[in-house]
C-alpha cells in the first residue's frame, strides 16, 4: 500500500531501528517503548490486520512468531517472560493499519494490560 507506515519503514523509506529483517518480515524497535524491550514484527507484505488473513496469506504469522522465538532469545527475555500483543481494528486499539505485533518485555507486565 502507497502511504502505509509499515510499508514505508519496511522499505527504509522512513528511518528505523532494526532489530531483524529477512525476505518475508521487518522487525524494528517502537519509537514509544512501553518497556525497556519493546518492538514490532511486520509482514513485508501489506495485510491490513488479522482480519485480513486468510488461506493465501496465514503462513506469515508462524513466520513472525519464528522470528520472534529467535528474537526474544537473542534479547534475553526468553527466560523472564515477554508479551506478544495484536490491536485488530478500532476498537481493539489498531493505529497503523498494517498487521503487526509488539513484543515487550524486560519488565513485570500487569493485567489487564488497559
Amino acid at each position: 500500500m502507497r502511504d502505509c507506515l509499515f510499508c514505508k519503514i519496511a522499505k527504509g523509506e522512513i528511518p528505523s531501528e532494526k532489530v531483524y529483517e529477512d525476505d518475508k518480515v521487518y522487525a524494528f524497535y517502537d519509537i514509544n517503548p512501553e518497556a525497556p524491550t519493546h518492538f514490532l514484527v511486520i509482514p513485508k507484505e501489506h495485510i491490513e490486520s488479522a482480519n485480513d488473513l486468510n488461506d493465501n496469506n496465514i503462513d506469515i504469522v508462524s513466520h513472525i512468531f519464528k522470528v520472534i522465538n529467535k528474537l526474544v532469545v537473542e534479547l534475553k527475555i526468553a527466560d523472564a517472560g515477554y508479551r506478544i500483543i495484536n490491536n485488530c481494528g478500532e476498537d481493539g486499539g489498531q493505529t497503523v493499519k498494517h498487521l503487526h505485533f509488539h513484543v515487550i518485555g524486560g519488565r513485570s507486565l500487569k493485567w489487564p494490560p488497559g
